[in-house]
């Protein structure tokens, strides 16, 4: 990003307004700072804003992979109907999460790009949010013996490390759900409509 679209001055009044009652409300003990964002020294994330919280509760944020964290950034973006294509421009972040992840992301692009060159065979990431799968993207876009692309819809969208010769796969058909019921984890086949065959019906009262 070449210029600053946003700013504390310009938005900072808006997420605090929202965040305040939505953090007093949930009960969360944490405390946030809005900040200008300093300029990158890289292209993998470049936000004008930057949200960083602090308090006894950042682990809650934290957890999961900052599940909540991410959730109540999201969430604050839709509220302030900040248009999807700009939701990388203003970041939350606690304890340098955003920094460390980025890391780890590069990290696994390169572990996945040296195993497909000597595998010859696809690697799929788990999927991930849109700015992660741009990482990924971007750490891989010197390489010249693999390319990727993303795949999938919604929650589901995934990176895919090709050969750089490679056609891409068939898209993968929804995965099977596990739902985990009193003896543990079960299987979910597909739905069947129709009528069941049931057994006859036997009466215990006789």
């Amino acid at each position: 990003m070449t210029e600053r679209k946003y700013s504390v001055a310009s938005i900072g009044d808006r997420i605090g307004g929202f965040l305040r009652p939505v953090l007093h409300n949930g009960g969360f003990h944490v405390q946030y700072q809005v900040h200008d964002a300093e300029p990158a020294t890289d292209d993998f994330e470049t936000p004008d804003v930057v949200v960083k919280f602090t308090g006894a509760d950042v682990d809650q944020l934290l957890a999961n992979r900052a599940e909540l964290l991410l959730a109540l950034e999201h969430v604050t973006m839709e509220a302030l109907r900040v248009p999807s294509e700009d939701h990388s421009r203003i970041s939350f972040d606690a304890n340098d999460y955003r920094l460390l992840r980025i890391e780890e992301l590069r990290l696994s692009a390169t572990t996945a790009a040296d195993k497909v060159k000597r595998t010859g065979v696809p690697f799929r990431f788990n999927p991930m949010n849109s700015r992660e799968r741009r990482v990924i993207h971007l750490a891989l876009r010197g390489e010249t013996a693999v390319r990727s692309e993303s795949a999938g819809s919604g929650p589901a969208r995934q990176v895919v490390v090709y050969p750089a010769g490679m056609a891409s796969l068939p898209e993968l058909p929804p995965s099977t759900e596990f739902r985990r019921g009193p003896g543990g984890p079960r299987r979910d086949g597909p739905r069947r409509d129709g009528p069941r065959r049931d057994g006859p019906r036997r009466d215990a009262r006789r």
